[in-house]
């Protein structure tokens, strides 16, 4: 895609965006809400006509040659678009015959993709019973009938639980090894693990891109966990950390029953020096652990940096907001 943008109004929502993404890839777009993510993936998926520039899906524009995209793609939306009172086998069929797929393939892969998900057995429930995992698997059972090329699924996970996640990934990884390509918006750090290549979609333009090893080489310094006695609680710890106002503390922030440091020196100097810190602050009781940089500090440090660039310290407040 090149220059992607697409306006309402006054507001921009996706800003003159250029991402390449290779064939047979887990592309994981990632962002706060109201990142543009889902403007992003409608524009990609014929929905949505772009404000200015173009992009290709299977090598063909997405502006001027839509009969030509639209079979070659499944989108699957954020919430169900499923028919409730429908069961889950009829709904498949149903907008498998849309796609215009024909009857003995529709029983076929109907039978393969409902068996495949674990659905086969509540093919004759109606859909708007069964749990919110199993309707985000039927969602995408219905996607795959006519065997796109190319997968866009829009948080395809958010509000289901943890289980029917590891689920559902389980099932973008047979479909990966298969050869697909996916492209999938979502709000999980963890998910972006499970991805080849990653890119982070910030008030509508991308700050960050590449795969989990490049962006986590653009985190500068050395991550720390920071943890305390019984009785020191992490926002202790925090405002003693960021009261040193030290040249070398880059970020802070609370990150459950710890504090996250990031701090301008090499592994084995940073833990001596940041306990240094505490203990002229007046906190003796803490350890200091380094940590392998993962998606969620790498997105909490670099969200940081793009929204507010030479803040320094981010407050729990700002990584919530970057991490929600």
């Amino acid at each position: 895609m090149r220059a992607l943008t697409r306006r309402f109004g006054e507001l921009t929502a996706v800003d003159a965006v250029d991402l390449d993404i290779a064939p047979g890839a887990i592309f994981g777009l990632l962002g706060p809400d109201g990142a543009g993510k889902s403007t992003l993936l409608r524009m990609l998926a014929t929905v949505l006509d772009p404000t200015d520039g173009d992009a290709r899906v299977c090598g063909f524009s997405v502006t001027t040659q839509k009969p030509q995209v639209t079979p070659r793609i499944g989108y699957m939306p954020q919430r169900f678009c499923m028919y409730p009172d429908l069961t889950i086998a009829e709904n498949v069929d149903y907008f498998a015959t849309l796609r215009g797929v024909d009857r003995r393939q529709r029983r076929d892969r109907s039978a393969r993709l409902l068996e495949s998900m674990g659905l086969a057995e509540f093919a004759g429930m109606r859909s708007g019973t069964v749990s919110g995992g199993m309707k985000q698997k039927l969602m995408l059972a219905a996607t795959l009938m006519h065997e796109p090329d190319v997968l866009f699924l829009d948080e395809p996970t958010t509000g289901v639980d943890p289980v029917s996640r590891r689920e559902f990934w389980r099932i973008l990884a047979g479909l990966h090894r298969e050869g697909r390509t996916i492209l999938v918006a979502t709000p999980y750090m963890d998910e972006a693990e499970r991805c080849t290549d990653i890119a982070f979609l910030q008030h509508g333009r991308i700050t960050t891109r590449g795969t989990l090893a490049e962006v986590a080489a653009q985190v500068p310094g050395t991550l720390l966990e920071v943890g305390g006695a019984v009785d020191l609680t992490p926002r202790q710890i925090l405002e003693a950390v960021t009261a040193t106002r030290d040249a070398r503390l880059l970020s802070a922030h609370l990150h459950g029953d710890v504090v996250r440091v990031l701090w301008d020196a090499g592994p084995s100097d940073a833990p001596g020096e940041v306990a240094t810190a505490l203990d002229e602050a007046g906190l003796r009781r803490v350890r200091v652990t380094p940590i392998r940089v993962d998606m969620e500090a790498a997105f909490a440090v670099l969200a940081d940096r793009d929204d507010e660039p030479g803040t320094g310290v981010t407050s729990p407040t700002r990584v919530g907001e970057a991490l929600s």
